[in-house]
């Protein structure tokens, strides 16, 4: 079975991934450096589940200081999912480090793979590149990011852009949807709230709850992943998007539904970079890569409250 290295292997998206992998038998590198951006003992407990593989091996190490030689060596095929995540952080003096880790670690790794036998390296990028969307968007819009996060995720893109054109690197990029599900970060709307309400303590709303997003579960994310490797486009981007498109305050209702708990609301001004709605055309990945969402938002997010509950024991 073909090898793999996983960057940001400990969180969200990136255990959710390995576990998937290693399930199917792949082997599976595994680099982190534990950022203080949450919790490690929540990064800790994601690795659990893939330290049960022999087949697995953690690695932790500053992509942003090392060399990324010695980790490619018969390694198929790259998910780069390691980033500094997060929109409302990613103003001032963040912002240096959001550069380091975000676009300059992303182009070591992509000068790196030149020469390599490295098959195809997926990038996670994300909806943030567009900035506010009005209706059903593709990948023909003009990115417009609003964010600073949002700029780092595109000039990354860009670069696996460039790498692609000039050196024949394999990459393909994603722009994910806000992905949801078990093991989705403390610092996200979905855990906050959940977590929140369970606790009967108010949440935070900005704004009047009334904007909207695409949601993508955790689920589809991995397999559009997946269909990414086995495909054989190069260069190309990618919409990963999902069933549900509802508001925060829609989605608070379906929270209130499965905890059997009153959600609390405490309203703020809206924030700075924050998009009023998310709106994800999937035509290209359903066409090219044959991806087709599964989870519908009830049934996902019914699942992240099981999440939840376990992991803080309520």
């Amino acid at each position: 079975m073909a090898k793999v290295l996983v960057t940001g292997c400990s969180g969200f998206i990136g255990s959710s991934l390995c576990h998937f992998l290693l399930q199917c038998g792949y082997h599976v590198i595994g680099i982190d450096i534990f950022k203080p951006n949450y919790d490690r003992w929540i990064k800790e407990r994601n690795l659990e589940h893939l330290k049960q593989f022999n087949r697995f091996r953690f690695l932790e190490s500053d992509l942003a200081k090392c060399q990324f030689k010695p980790f490619i060596q018969d390694v198929d095929y790259i998910f780069h999912l390691a980033a500094i995540p997060g929109v409302r952080t990613s103003w001032g003096a963040n912002f240096k480090e959001y550069v380091e880790n975000n676009i300059l670690t992303t182009q070591t790794l992509l000068d790196t793979v030149q020469n390599s036998s490295v098959k195809k390296i997926v990038y996670a990028s994300s909806s943030s590149v567009y900035g506010g969307m009005t209706g059903p968007t593709d990948e023909q819009q003009i990115p417009q990011p609003i964010s600073p996060y949002g700029v780092t995720k595109l000039s990354a893109e860009h670069l696996c852009q460039l790498y692609v054109r000039n050196f024949q690197v394999p990459v393909v990029s994603l722009r994910y949807f806000t992905v949801f599900g078990p093991r989705q970060r403390p610092d996200m709307a979905f855990h906050k709230m959940i977590y929140r309400i369970l606790q009967e303590r108010p949440i935070t709303i900005f704004g009047d709850g009334e904007q909207s997003r695409d949601f993508t579960f955790i689920e589809d994310v991995v397999a559009a992943n997946l269909a990414a490797i086995e495909s054989s486009h190069i260069g190309e981007i990618f919409n990963i998007g999902g069933m549900s498109r509802l508001s925060i305050n829609e989605v608070i209702q379906i929270i209130e539904k499965y905890t059997g708990k009153k959600a609390k609301r405490q309203h703020l001004p809206e924030q700075p970079g924050d998009p009023k709605h998310t709106w994800a055309n999937i035509t290209k990945a359903k066409s090219m890569l044959n991806y087709n969402p599964q989870f519908d938002l009830e049934k996902g997010i019914y699942l992240q409250i099981q999440d939840i509950k376990n992991l803080y024991n309520l």
